[in-house]
């Protein structure tokens, strides 16, 4: 029941904060320098959430390579504008194989 609750009341923020969002869009102005640095938050923030997906497990660093270069071939396929499908298997199967070869 603790769960569901916490559910819903997750939902009811995220859906506040997005008619917040829409509501106030034409009242709200936000300095130029704000409206700038907003989009590098956020890729920011991107970036530490994979870098720490990468390099951590179960709450410790994480010293294996097979990961973080699937990560790269991942990285490198989404640069050259591949198929997200394409990205996703490939970074897997890399990580995969890798693992299958012995390294950790």
């Amino acid at each position: 029941m603790t769960i569901l609750l916490v559910i819903l009341a997750l939902a009811a923020g995220t859906y506040a904060t997005r008619l917040a969002g829409v509501m106030l869009h034409d009242r709200l102005v936000l300095p130029e320098r704000l409206r700038h640095l907003l989009p590098i938050a956020a890729t920011t923030l991107l970036a530490a959430l994979v870098a720490t997906a990468v390099f951590t497990e179960a709450g410790r660093v994480a010293l294996g390579v097979a990961r973080p270069l699937g990560v790269l071939v991942g990285a490198i396929l989404a640069w050259r504008k591949a198929p997200f499908v394409v990205v996703v298997v490939a970074a897997a199967g890399t990580a995969a194989l890798l693992r299958l070869a012995g390294l950790p």
